[in-house]
């Protein structure tokens, strides 16, 4: 028996708006390890436990999933998006959840770990704020493709599950130009 096609996001969205639970559990199926990877990536090294990230991610799809109804499909990468927006605003409040209790520290007599100068934390810095704003210059589609590869380091095949898109080579033009587009977005102005 041949393998049927894989339901689309959208399929799946309709389906799981319409109550159905089979739906719901393929989009959490889907979506989740790729929200984990990318999750882990932006926290702080103190707070990368693997726990932690699951229950944000969990967090992120049950909201997420609360809200079908409001969220309006504008093509592959759109719901990505959406879960990417709701989990970086679950990950700034859990942020600010921590931070806001004393941290208690033990005083160390030996010299600070060797690491980037300030001038490279600057300079770093000039460079990611020049990336995340060269992202939100691009279509979503594009966005979605430059965070899975480049971020996730996912594969072209799952990209191309991912973005709907009909091959791994589809899916790889399709990163190609959104890294081309990106790099165009982040060159500094002239003065």
């Amino acid at each position: 028996m041949p393998e049927s096609l894989p339901d689309t996001t959208i399929e799946l969205l309709n389906r799981a708006r319409a109550g159905e639970a089979a739906a719901r559990n393929r989009l959490f199926a889907r979506y989740a390890p790729v929200l984990s990877r990318w999750a882990h990536r932006r926290l702080p090294l103190a707070a990368r436990d693997l726990n932690e990230t699951q229950d944000l991610v969990q967090v992120t799809l049950m909201r997420a999933f609360g809200r079908l109804e409001a969220f309006e499909y504008r093509g592959p990468g759109a719901f990505l998006g959406y879960l990417r927006h709701i989990l970086l605003n679950v990950i700034r409040n859990e942020l600010r959840r921590v931070s806001s209790r004393p941290q208690h520290a033990e005083l160390s007599d030996s010299l600070p770990q060797a690491g980037p100068s300030v001038v490279e934390q600057v300079a770093g810095r000039e460079v990611l704020a020049r990336y995340e704003r060269g992202l939100e210059a691009l279509n979503p589609e594009a966005r979605e493709a430059v965070i899975l590869r480049v971020e996730l380091h996912l594969p072209f095949a799952e990209i191309a599950e991912l973005l709907q898109k009909p091959s791994e080579n589809a899916a790889r033009m399709a990163v190609s130009r959104a890294l081309v587009s990106l790099a165009e977005a982040m060159k500094e102005p002239k003065p």
